[in-house]
């Protein structure tokens, strides 16, 4: 190719070193020939060469969209890269049945966008207000077909960069001037190398258990979906979950009985307040067990469980059925324990005769009548296979280990430069918040995206400098209508920067991430302290239907069972230390002061006497000084008569910004007595106040770790 160059370089180019005009033709021929060469030979390096990207996103799910979004609004340097030919793959085939559980609450009464997010749980978050699943389906519970169509408009009007069809098959970790980057190797041994590689592949590899038999099972991902394929037969489905009562109601209508069998017994979502929990819309087999129609729920550890099926010789066999002379078997499967097996191995080829099943040794054993279906809907695990060693995140401690080990701002275990996101990243949260699901993980990949404008490119926290004045104000704005910290509950929360007359807001930050606060975020917490602000459950089990499940006395918020905001206030930032022993339930470590809002029916906190008077004497405690609002009157005198004025009047009427008229001009000036500072600025004497715990107290605060810190 270098002789062809030379070649057409010598005819083109003339002695003197210009071009000739009379061999402008033959230049032209070169130039089309040059074309051509550079672009076999960039197309050649574009499908074998590697590419290099600031960030990896994997997956173009809602988790891998989401972050596209937030780093494409940020004009980084990423790709995201999708092994099927078009977003969210997943949705294409599951849920089985095709109806999404997940609430699209259209009509709220209101017209805020953040707080219609509240009850909006599948649509992401982009800074297009029409931009929303609504645009595809107005359905309460929205069929599963129409949220791909969700993601391909999200992805197209926001110029997303999805490279689709391409399957990675391998992740390693390799050193670099950074200290390490990672390589993503394709199905056509494309290598993509970036500095940062944040994983959103979700949870799609079935969920499976080996037992003897278990060859016999069909799985969630294969079964039929059409109820006349279970006409008249015993179906017996393994697992509890929404997967597996998802199934069990779409076949209630034509099977003959229907059994569910897991280790744990039902958790239903409006007890446990946890979404992954079953779902009512779900839970009709309830209702025919609990009255007796045939079906039912049985408890019983799937290891010990042995499936077997009967032989035309009259004895039964673990394992695959077999056909002989092409005629069809009956197929009827029993179900015994591992237990009961005489000097038998575990295998799942074990011959199983008539004395070791369960009903020679227990005449009323639930499961004696044959199953014509058993079928496993166990969920899903995250794919670690493609992952090598050097790249490998852990196994979770918990869910039986089916995500990815990640650390508090979901950075892999022991993977630097490593995210998880989406449903991967569960476990921080597993059974405790929303994590795992489209509601709660699109806050989460926003705040892992400040972590990352954080570390890679200097950019703090988004901060809001607040008057201290406002900040009861700002804090009932957010409570009542923030939807970030509402969703993902004693997950996410705002802390408050007190800095004496004013505070820096900063929302929706990780809370177990707490003892990072300054590294993570850029802010530094003042010798004034901070408090953060979190939504929070009960941790009292109640009966959730009774009717003492709520409490209404504001004195006593602090046993409120329901969703309520709870305020803690620390003079320094928690250390690792104090967030490792933490007690049992809590999100955060014992504070200097907490302060919990009782639960509201309406969720909207903001009762004058019931919420915000006992918030307001909270906050004065914390920053020390009079947050009350005075009239003009109020504060004239109160000027003349007080060495320092309320804060409200310093920020406002003092400083020339006005505040509104009274309408009784002979009203008194308020006592100085009131409040803590007032009293502080009528003596002219610093320091603590011993008459605040007496006004505190009908507030329902407490002050110190060892007043009502118990939940």
């Amino acid at each position: 190719m270098s002789r062809r160059k030379h070649a057409c370089r010598s005819r083109c180019w003339a002695r003197d070193g210009g071009w000739r005009k009379k061999v402008m033709e033959p230049n032209l021929a070169c130039f089309v020939l040059f074309t051509l060469f550079g672009s076999v030979i960039t197309s050649l390096a574009d499908h074998n060469g590697t590419r290099h990207y600031t960030y990896c996103v994997l997956g173009a799910g809602p988790a891998g969209l989401q972050m596209g979004y937030f780093l494409s609004r940020a004009r980084r340097d990423y790709i995201i890269l999708e092994r099927n030919s078009g977003p969210g793959g997943f949705f294409n085939k599951y849920p089985r049945h095709r109806k999404l559980i997940s609430i699209n609450k259209i009509h709220t009464g209101r017209q805020n966008r953040e707080f219609n997010l509240r009850h909006d749980w599948n649509s992401l978050l982009s800074d297009r207000p029409d931009l929303l699943l609504r645009r595809v389906s107005g359905e309460f519970y929205p069929p599963a077909d129409a949220f791909p169509l969700y993601l391909s408009a999200f992805a197209k009007e926001l110029d997303l960069r999805v490279r689709y069809g391409v399957d990675i098959g391998r992740v390693r970790s390799v050193p670099s001037a950074s200290g390490r980057s990672y390589v993503l190797t394709d199905q056509r041994a494309s290598d993509y190398t970036c500095s940062v590689l944040l994983v959103a592949t979700g949870l799609w590899v079935p969920q499976q258990v080996e037992f003897v038999g278990s060859d016999l099972v069909e799985g969630y991902e294969s079964i039929s979906t059409n109820p006349e394929d279970y006409r008249d037969q015993a179906v017996l489905i393994l697992g509890k979950g929404n997967s597996a009562f998802e199934t069990a109601q779409s076949v209630l209508g034509s099977a003959s009985r229907v059994h569910m069998l897991s280790s744990s017994p039902v958790r239903l979502a409006w007890q446990t307040h946890y979404v992954g929990d079953l779902r009512a819309v779900n839970n009709e087999l309830i209702d025919t067990y609990q009255l007796k129609s045939l079906d039912g729920l049985i408890e019983a550890r799937l290891e010990k469980l042995v499936i077997a099926e009967r032989r035309e010789q009259g004895r039964w066999r673990g394992g695959r059925r077999r056909r002989s002379g092409g005629q069809k078997e009956e197929r009827k499967l029993y179900v015994t324990l591992k237990k009961y097996l005489l000097n038998r191995s575990d295998g799942n080829d074990s011959a199983v005769a008539g004395e070791e099943l369960p009903g020679h040794h227990i005449d009323n054993f639930s499961l004696r009548r044959p199953y014509d279906r058993v079928i496993r809907c166990l969920g899903f695990r995250f794919n670690f296979s493609i992952f090598d060693r050097s790249a490998c995140p852990p196994n979770s401690e918990n869910a039986k280990g089916r995500f990815p080990a990640v650390g508090p701002w979901y950075e892999g275990t022991n993977t630097p430069g490593l995210f998880v996101l989406g449903a991967a990243s569960h476990s921080r949260d597993y059974r405790a918040s929303a994590g795992g699901f489209i509601h709660g993980f699109r806050y989460t990949a926003r705040a892992v995206h400040r972590v990352l404008e954080r570390r890679y490119h200097g950019n703090p926290w988004p901060s809001t400098k607040v008057s201290t004045s406002q900040l009861l104000s700002w804090i009932l704005k957010r409570i009542g209508e923030a939807s970030g910290p509402y969703q993902m509950f004693e997950v996410l929360g705002d802390v408050i920067l007190l800095r004496g007359a004013h505070c820096e807001y900063v929302e929706e930050f990780l809370l177990q991430a707490l003892p990072h606060f300054s590294s993570l975020s850029g802010h530094e917490v003042s010798s004034h302290g901070l408090i953060v602000v979190a939504m929070q459950y009960g941790k009292k089990e109640i009966d959730s239907l009774g009717r003492d499940r709520a409490e209404t006395d504001w004195t006593r918020a602090w046993e409120s069972n329901f969703l309520h905001p709870v305020l803690y206030y620390y003079k320094t930032l928690p250390t690792e230390e104090e967030m490792k022993t933490r007690p049992q339930g809590w999100p955060l470590p014992r504070p200097e002061a907490i302060h919990h809002m009782v639960e509201d029916f309406l969720t909207e906190w903001d009762g004058p006497l019931s919420h915000i008077q006992p918030l307001r004497r909270f906050l004065e405690h914390c920053v020390n000084t009079d947050l009350r609002a005075f009239y003009a009157e109020s504060c004239f005198r109160s000027a003349l008569t007080h060495r320092k004025p309320p804060l409200f009047c310093q920020q406002g009427y003092l400083n020339r910004r006005g505040v509104p008229r009274s309408h009784r001009l002979r009203e008194p000036v308020p006592s100085a007595g009131a409040t803590a500072a007032a009293e502080r600025g009528a003596a002219g004497t610093p320091g603590a106040d011993s008459a605040f715990p007496h006004y505190l107290a009908p507030a329902g605060a407490a002050m110190s770790s060892g007043l009502k810190l118990d939940f």
